[in-house]
């Protein structure tokens, strides 16, 4: 068979080829390769045929004497098994891609969160943990500002933090609403009257007050109140409330374990409580990035 120009590049086609020659090969013969092709003798030589004039040199001896490869036909099978070989370790590759996904998820939460009864961060968590081991979840406990900056150059790629005045470089999702009530510890002089203070008594009453951004609706009942300390997040608000010399504000999930063993009361809550909307935040123009979405597609099916 006369020589052609070498192959410059392989198609598709010329992979089907590949295929159809390796299995002629293991079966040693058009006619015993019928039956695992699905297709007849005469289709078989015909593509055989084809792939000879492709390369440009003949692959196997067919007729009478029997069934066999050439030397050139030996030295192709070879090739073919391995460019096969690598293209099914390609795709293995992707598809493991998409069920095992490997690399860092930069998360910024704000302090308190873990007691939220709802939970759809942690179970978002567990989903992603679930996907392989191959993920790192690193999880950075900040203020909203340091959340938002750490979100704007990219140190971080997604944050949990209260919707109060939304940057415009940001994208912002909504997870759920959190109650904050008015607390004082059982040692303080309003525990027992809790449900009936007044607001002259609250005005008197040492208050710690925090020093991070709130909503205007937060802001109004903060300043009804005597503003002897302050705190730059919840867990500062909460030592101070348990020395029994301070009133303040908390949410209600986590002020829970103290009011449930009777260390801390809501004061007035039907009167003086606030609700704070909670949201996933992510940059704008991110770029693309599979455990990222895995995340957030978790959050969204998490209620």
């Amino acid at each position: 068979m006369p020589r052609k120009t070498p192959l410059s590049q392989v198609s598709d086609f010329d992979l089907r080829l590949l295929r159809l020659f390796k299995t002629v090969a293991e079966c040693g013969s058009f006619s015993a390769a019928e039956s695992a092709l699905g297709i007849s003798r005469s289709a078989i030589s015909l593509h055989m045929s084809d792939l000879e004039k492709r390369l440009g040199m003949r692959l196997c001896q067919r007729g009478r004497a029997g069934f066999a490869l050439t030397d050139e036909g030996r030295e192709v099978l070879r090739a073919g098994e391995v460019v096969l070989a690598a293209i099914e370790g390609f795709r293995s590759e992707v598809n493991l891609l998409h069920r095992q996904l490997r690399g860092d998820l930069n998360i910024g939460i704000v302090n308190n969160l873990v007691t939220q009864p709802r939970m759809r961060i942690t179970q978002a968590l567990k989903g992603l943990r679930a996907q392989g081991a191959g993920v790192r979840i690193n999880i950075s406990m900040s203020k909203p500002g340091e959340i938002e900056r750490g979100l704007l150059d990219g140190r971080l790629h997604v944050g949990a933090l209260p919707l109060i005045t939304p940057l415009s470089g940001l994208e912002y999702s909504l997870l759920y609403e959190e109650r904050s009530c008015l607390y004082c510890s059982h040692e303080h002089p309003l525990f027992a009257r809790a449900a009936t203070v007044s607001d002259e008594e609250l005005g008197r009453a040492d208050a710690v007050v925090p020093s991070y951004g709130m909503t205007a609706e937060a802001i109004g009942l903060h300043q009804r109140l005597n503003a002897a300390a302050s705190a730059t997040d919840r867990e500062g608000i909460a030592f101070l409330i348990l020395t029994g010399g301070y009133i303040g504000f908390l949410p209600d999930h986590y002020a829970a374990t103290w009011v449930d063993r009777g260390l801390m009361a809501p004061l007035n809550p039907q009167r003086l409580s606030f609700d704070v909307r909670l949201a996933v935040a992510t940059r704008k123009g991110r770029r693309q990035n599979l455990i990222l979405e895995h995340f957030l597609d978790a959050l969204q099916h998490t209620r």
